[in-house]
């Protein structure tokens, strides 16, 4: 297969792996924000970690097919480009909704879609570059 097909797959696995991540997330902040009143940016993050932390063992398993690497590792790097990913998603969301006053789910979705565009770039180029599955 070549290197562009291979991409191509990878990142349409990306983005399924990243559609269930945005259910999980959007569904925890929604239950912590609305049901339990707690803080919009704590539910969003709280929210987003959780949706990250599946999509990492998604990405490791499906996309990346990284099953022989070190996993620790792995994530250590997810998790870095992931709390980058997060200032990005509560700056935008900032942006967005705090200061431009759109919806806030509003707002969220299209830091989700921002984001998305970092996590994937980074993650392919600087984690799971190595797998060539």
């Amino acid at each position: 297969m070549n290197t562009f097909k291979i991409l191509l797959e990878k990142l349409f696995k990306f983005a399924i792996v990243g559609l269930s991540g945005i259910v999980v997330d959007f569904s925890i902040t929604w239950l912590l924000k609305e049901k339990i009143k707690l803080n919009k940016y704590i539910s969003n993050t709280i929210g987003f970690s959780v949706a990250v932390t599946t999509n990492f063992f998604l990405n490791y398993i499906w996309t990346f097919k990284n099953s022989n690497s070190n996993i620790t590792a792995d994530f250590q790097i997810f998790f870095i480009i992931t709390i980058v990913g997060l200032l990005l998603n509560n700056l935008f969301i900032y942006l967005m909704h705090g200061i431009k006053k759109y919806n806030f789910y509003f707002a969220k979705a299209t830091a989700v879609i921002l984001v998305f565009a970092w996590n994937f770039t980074a993650n392919y180029f600087f984690n799971f570059h190595a797998v060539s599955k």
